[in-house]
């Protein structure tokens, strides 16, 4: 083990700067914690928070119900206007213009003209019907209120023709663009309906109105109300209804974190109370009763030696040494329990202890600390940034089969950074997270280290490239 403490590198060993080979440094590091995440995670678990955002979505579901609404009642409106037009249409060829029609008007008779344009301006045309036109079966304009168009003529659709042969009464949103519609552009658009009939003789002729489509506006728009009155009315009381169970909802789960926070910080100080009490049973009772031994047993084996037992008095010295060297790994022992070093003496001794023990399990570990030392930082900042160097060189020694690891903490003002580095076989972060073993059970804990602490936790690992830790915390 080589301890470079302060910044200084001890010999036989290279600068402190340089970090161990085959280190997670090619890696992309993965965000475990952020800074502040304590109280982020609190957030959203405020109550006026979380109803706020129900609301909002609330608000977007109305929207978009609105939206649907609109469109819907829109098309719904459009069939119905175009029904309605369909069948005023059948009315009037039924009841005013078939029994006024002469065969006279598919000759271009004045009189039939006459005769059918005064029923048509009188009883036809009105705010809602604005054109009307009879057509023969070329496609010749027989009789339009729009005396430029008699006469004229322009080849019939399928459809019209398909109306002639197969009585019917087809509606449609004209098409103003076509020629025999030049007359019509002005009046924006139109609904345009068709249906024949029939001269005294018995020949087929095409009658055809155009109606405004400002009826359909206001049909799609009285539906709307219709919808919107009682469609958004329930989903706003269906809201106001679960507000309040939302509300005790909230409520319920913001006590029940609060009671999850106190339950983990007690576990926290029984914990840290608890390795206490061990570590002070085991430092006043066993390891005491054995340094009494070790002492016992070195005198008997100086008396043996006295009296001229060489033998004898070697294999009690013996017995002495390991007593002395179990009494050594029972101080490192407690240090990794509970560095008493910690509060008395501070972070620096603190680490310089637990990097003294660990490094007699054979890992080659070298610590780097600030030139200007760690005093002056809470006891919080301390405790978190301690526990988090145990658990990483305890991971590294015992499961990553490391031969070199690095532990460098360096300081800023108020920020305080931990870096711990090691050439080890790394691991599967991904498959670590998912389903953690017992190699990796740290990992949880560490996290959960961090987040408490409200400080920022990043990790780069893979398969055989080592890992690096790093722990940013702000002390306050």
């Amino acid at each position: 083990m080589t301890n470079e403490n302060r910044g200084e590198a001890a010999a036989g060993h290279e600068p402190a700067a340089a970090a161990p080979r085959s280190v997670a440094g090619v890696v992309d590091e993965v965000v475990l914690t952020r800074a502040g995440s304590r109280e982020a995670d609190e957030r959203p678990m405020r109550t006026w928070r979380v109803v706020a955002q129900v609301v909002a979505a609330a608000l977007v579901v109305v929207a978009l119900v609105a939206v649907a609404g609109l469109a819907v009642s829109r098309r719904l409106a459009e069939a119905e206007a175009v029904n309605d037009a369909a069948h005023r249409t059948d009315l009037l060829a039924v009841a005013l213009v078939q029994p006024i029609l002469t065969d006279a008007l598919t000759t271009g008779g004045a009189a039939a003209l006459a005769t059918v344009d005064g029923v048509v301006r009188s009883r036809v045309l009105d705010d809602a019907i604005i054109r009307v036109k009879i057509w023969a079966a070329d496609g010749t304009i027989l009789y339009s209120d729009e005396p430029r168009l008699i006469g004229t003529r322009y080849p019939l659709g399928p459809d019209e023709l398909a109306v002639l042969r197969d009585p019917a009464t087809e509606a449609e949103v004209s098409d103003l663009s076509k020629p025999e519609n030049v007359f019509e552009r002005g009046a924006g658009q139109l609904l345009e309906v068709y249906r024949p009939v029939w001269t005294p003789n018995g020949t087929a002729v095409l009658f055809e109105t155009y109606s405004r489509y400002d009826v359909v506006t206001q049909r799609s728009a009285s539906l709307w109300r219709g919808f919107a009155g009682v469609t958004l009315s329930s989903l706003l009381l269906l809201v106001v209804l679960l507000l309040p169970v939302l509300w005790a909802l909230l409520d319920r789960v913001r006590r029940a974190q609060e009671q999850r926070e106190q339950l983990l910080r007690r576990a926290v100080e029984a914990s840290d109370v608890e390795r206490r009490r061990i570590a002070a049973t085991v430092h006043d009772g066993v390891v005491q009763e054995l340094a009494a031994a070790s002492f016992t047993v070195a005198g008997v084996a100086d008396r043996l030696r006295g009296e001229g037992h060489q033998d004898l008095a070697g294999a009690v010295h013996g017995a002495a040494d390991t007593i002395r060297a179990s009494i050594r790994g029972l101080r490192s022992l407690l240090v990794e329990i509970y560095p008493p070093s910690l509060r008395r003496a501070g972070l620096d001794a603190a680490l310089t202890d637990l990097v003294g023990g660990l490094s007699r399990r054979g890992a080659d570990i070298h610590l780097e600390l600030p030139a200007e030392g760690t005093d002056g930082l809470a006891e919080p900042t301390e405790q978190v940034v301690f526990r988090v160097a145990q658990e990483c060189l305890r991971n590294a020694v015992a499961h990553s089969g490391a031969t070199e690891i690095r532990l460098r903490l360096t300081r800023s003002r108020s920020t305080v950074v931990l870096e711990v580095i090691d050439d080890g076989t790394g691991f599967d972060l991904a498959a670590t997270t998912g389903a953690p073993d017992e190699g990796h059970f740290g990992l949880r804990m560490l996290t959960d280290l961090a987040a408490e602490a409200g400080a920022a936790l990043v990790v780069a690992t893979a398969p055989g490239n080592g890992c690096r830790w790093r722990l940013t915390v702000e002390d306050s």
